[in-house]
């Protein structure tokens, strides 16, 4: 955007997805005196009030579609469920001035990656993709972050500048979500396992028994802490969390893997929604 101010202080970053972390996102862009402007497709469902409210309290303001937040953003993150990275790219595309900056910030596979990158790309857009390598409550906009792509390098700055803790992955576009899904695999396995395993052994009545002994075997960890701590994550955003893991199995696919363990995890963390 010609118009752009040369402080990415003063830039309008515009959020897509207005859930859990487009809010902490929101509200520490705020905290720096940034304007954020925002778009949740839950806007005009029961629970715009409560969107409504959280965006009054911060200063952030929202709008009614894709078009209107695009329009005005120096930024756009895409916050989204997993299996709607690449939709919000193709809704988003069209309305974007030429060299805006549009950062994927969304657990999604590789080739996920590649579809929106060439949508954005197509309509003149800046694709950045990013990969969240932790939860982002604990961290806020300082999670750990790695970004790929050939824009990849420019945007690091940007967002450092804005309080991010981004890092650059590579300049080729798949490295960086390559690197959080294979990472899910392990974590998001061991929340399944740690949940089936406590579950069953609580049906049992040997919980403490298992867990002395896997305190005993690796001594490191705070098994009993891990445990709830999964368990309050699986149960608030297991749906959610379902849905990154059968983007994981995509990603296992297409490396041509059968992704049978993945698979299980999110048939696990989605039962526990439920």
């Amino acid at each position: 955007m010609s118009t752009r101010p040369a402080s990415p202080l003063a830039w309008t970053v515009g959020l897509i997805g207005y859930g859990e972390v487009g809010r902490i996102l929101a509200e520490d862009l705020r905290a720096r005196g940034v304007a954020v402007t925002a778009y949740d497709i839950k806007l005009g469902t029961p629970a715009e009030p409560e969107l409504r409210d959280h965006a009054n309290r911060h200063g952030v303001r929202l709008v009614a579609d894709h078009a209107a937040l695009v329009a005005s953003a120096d930024l756009v993150i895409s916050a989204v469920t997993a299996s709607q990275a690449v939709p919000v790219a193709q809704a988003a595309a069209p309305g974007l001035m030429p060299g805006t900056w549009f950062l994927d910030f969304n657990s999604a596979s590789p080739k996920a990656k590649v579809e929106a990158a060439a949508l954005v790309s197509a309509a003149r857009g800046l694709f950045v993709e990013g990969a969240v390598m932790t939860s982002v409550p604990p961290y806020r906009i300082k999670v750990p972050l790695l970004l790929g792509g050939p824009e990849a390098s420019g945007l690091q700055p940007i967002l450092n500048d804005l309080g991010f803790a981004a890092e650059v992955a590579s300049d080729a576009l798949g490295v960086a979500s390559a690197t959080k899904m294979c990472r899910s695999i392990m974590i998001k396995g061991l929340e399944a396992m740690v949940i089936e395993s406590f579950t069953t052994a609580r049906a049992y009545g040997v919980e403490d028994a298992v867990i002395a002994s896997l305190v005993e075997t690796f001594p490191g960890l705070d098994w009993e802490k891990l445990g709830t701590y999964f368990f309050q994550r699986v149960i608030q955003h297991g749906r959610r969390r379902a849905e990154e893991v059968r983007e994981v199995a995509r990603t296992v696919r297409e490396a041509g893997l059968d992704p049978f363990s993945a698979t299980a995890t999110a048939n696990r963390q989605a039962q526990m929604a439920d």
